[in-house]
C-alpha cells in the first residue's frame, strides 16, 4: 500500500543570489533534506500512522489523526528543511492534534506521546511493525472502573450500541445513560493518567 521514496545522493535546489544579480545560484542539499510534500508523506505516512494507532488503538481514528496532523503542518513547515526537524515538527503536531482528540472524547487534554521516546521511535521505524498496547490498557482501565461505569462504556464503546440501546440494556433512562457516560469517561480518564504516572 506504501512504497519507499527514491532518494538520490544529491538534491539541486535554485535559489535567487544574495546580491542582486541575474543568474541563480545552486546549492547542494544532502539526501537529508525534504525538498517537497510528497517526499514528506511518502517517508511518514507509515510512521505517523503507526504512532497514532498506537495511542488510539483503532484504525478509523488513527487514520484520521494522521489525515489531521498532514493538514495542519502542510502550512507553516517550509522546506526545504532537514528530515530530523520535520520529523520533530510532525511529532510536536502529532501531540496536539492527539491532545485535541482526547479533549473531544474524555473532556480532558491528555496525551501519551514522550517527544524523547517516540522521536527515536519515529525515527528508527516504519510504524506498522509494533503492535498496539491500546487494547491491554483499555481493558486495565475498564478493569480499574467501578461496574455500572465500565458497562456503559462497553455498550457504547466495544459494543458500538446507542445511547438509547445502552439505556435499555441498563434498564436507565436516556439522561441518565449520558450522565453516566460522562462520569465513566472522566473516570477513565484519570485512571489513564494515574496508569501513566
Amino acid at each position: 500500500m506504501f512504497s519507499a521514496p527514491q532518494t538520490s545522493p544529491k538534491v539541486f535546489s535554485a535559489r535567487p543570489p544574495a546580491s542582486g544579480g541575474d543568474a541563480a545560484c545552486l546549492r547542494v542539499l544532502s539526501p537529508d533534506v525534504y525538498t517537497d510534500w510528497e517526499s514528506v508523506y511518502r517517508d511518514n505516512i507509515r510512521r505517523l500512522y503507526g504512532l497514532m494507532y498506537a495511542r488510539v488503538g483503532n484504525r478509523p481514528d488513527a487514520e484520521d489523526l494522521t489525515s489531521e496532523v498532514f493538514r495542519t503542518a502542510l502550512r507553516p513547515l517550509r522546506l526545504p528543511s532537514s528530515k530530523g526537524e520535520v520529523r520533530s515538527y510532525l511529532l510536536l503536531t502529532a501531540k496536539t492534534v492527539l491532545a485535541s482528540h482526547w479533549r473531544r472524547r474524555l473532556g480532558l487534554s491528555v496525551t501519551s506521546i514522550d517527544e524523547e521516546s517516540d522521536l527515536a521511535y519515529f525515527n528508527e521505524t516504519s510504524g506498522l511493525d509494533q503492535p498496539s498496547d491500546a487494547p491491554n490498557r483499555a481493558g486495565r482501565i475498564l478493569a480499574a472502573l467501578p461496574d455500572r461505569y465500565r458497562r456503559i462504556l462497553e455498550l457504547r464503546f466495544l459494543e458500538t450500541c446507542t445511547i438509547k440501546e445502552a439505556a435499555h440494556t441498563m434498564n436507565i433512562s436516556i439522561n441518565n445513560a449520558k450522565v453516566l457516560q460522562h462520569r465513566a469517561l472522566r473516570m477513565a480518564a484519570k485512571v489513564a493518567l494515574e496508569m501513566e504516572s
